[in-house]
């Protein structure tokens, strides 16, 4: 019995460190938050995500409708207290899908949008463990709205978005060209609604088989 008893305790110990939860943090804004969904709280897509990614992950969900990468903006992630909560909860993997709300006429300045978007790349890579990363192009802007427009978004945000994630070496998410064709995905035009968010968190999940 003396002799069971320390390997015993060695499988328990070794079963909680295999047993350890992936935790995945999700940067956005609205379209992550899950704007527009009468219950947001069940079928935003960081939520569906980790219903699709199983037990072994555990998925927050720190949209904040309106927020910006940019920092000099109406609303700047940097400034939201979602960002915080994502230092908090130290995740493994970060999800970032935010360049929407940068497109808007009076939020847009390109050279301010790139070393902003580097800026919380390397501010995230201080988080202990270096979770990560992966970049989400954002989903297309069938329809010009709250200043939010598809010609910024295709030919200032999305570049520039592909060149950061080319420079750092890091994953690249698309959710702009799978939309592309089903724009019944998003009723006023921006916001994805439950079936879109769904779709997103499909494409995200299928990226992420693969983590180690």
């Amino acid at each position: 019995m003396k002799k069971i008893l320390p390997i015993l305790l060695l499988c328990i110990a070794l079963y909680a460190c295999n047993s350890k939860q992936v935790k995945v943090a999700c940067i956005g804004d609205s379209i992550t938050e899950g704007a527009g969904h009468e219950q947001q709280s069940k079928t935003a897509y960081p939520v569906v995500l980790e219903q699709l990614l199983g037990a072994d992950y555990i998925v927050l969900n720190a949209g904040r409708s309106g927020a910006t990468m940019l920092k000099e903006s109406d609303l700047s992630y940097w400034n939201c207290k979602e960002i915080s909560n994502v230092f908090t909860y130290k995740p493994d993997i970060i999800i970032i899908k935010l360049g929407t709300n940068d497109s808007k006429y009076h939020n847009w300045n390109q050279e301010n949008f790139r070393d902003d978007y580097q800026r919380m790349i390397d501010t995230l890579n201080t988080i202990d463990g270096e979770p990560q990363i992966y970049l989400c192009l954002p989903v297309p802007v069938f329809e010009t709205k709250w200043g939010i427009n598809d010609s910024t978004l295709n030919y200032g945000v999305i570049p520039t978005i592909k060149d950061i994630a080319t420079t750092n070496n890091l994953s690249l998410i698309d959710l702009n060209t799978i939309f592309l064709t089903k724009p019944e995905y998003f009723p006023d035009a921006i916001h994805p609604n439950e079936k879109g968010a769904e779709q997103i968190a499909i494409v995200i999940a299928d990226k992420l088989k693969n983590y180690k």
